[in-house]
């Protein structure tokens, strides 16, 4: 059986300062971004790799089942980096981290070895998704 991850999302709460960060200060390129009753979807990816993506998507859109105390709970939890995240790969963390730091990146943790056997640092995205980025 061939099985792969294409896409994963990811909520936003601006989708400007999302692409800005996730294009300008990642480097990812953007794959689509489509716009419908004022929210937007925003896809991107690292460039070369066409089969995996990153959905940016709008905080639990209207008419998906979510409360609103259930919306504003997730957008409390976003804020705090509890909600959502994901852990990227680079050759070189060194670089990969200044570039955050000279794109204003929150920034969560600097490069550093872990116990567990890996060398990582730790960002948020502008909605507060924890970004962690290990040496491959």
């Amino acid at each position: 059986m061939d099985i792969h991850i294409h896409s994963a999302y990811l909520p936003h709460t601006d989708p400007d300062a999302s692409l800005a960060f996730y294009r300008d200060a990642l480097g990812f390129e953007v794959r689509s971004d489509v716009g419908h009753d004022g929210l937007r979807w925003i896809t991107v990816g690292p460039a070369g790799v066409p089969g995996t993506a990153l959905v940016l998507e709008p905080v639990a859109p209207p008419g998906c089942g979510i409360t609103d105390d259930e919306r504003r709970t997730i957008t409390e939890m976003m804020a705090k980096g509890t909600y959502a995240g994901v852990n990227l790969a680079t050759g070189d963390l060194d670089a990969l981290f200044a570039r955050l730091r000279e794109h204003d990146a929150e920034i969560v943790q600097e490069p550093a070895e872990q116990p567990y056997g890996v060398r990582d640092c730790a960002v948020r995205d502008p909605a507060g998704n924890l970004i962690r980025i290990q040496q491959s």
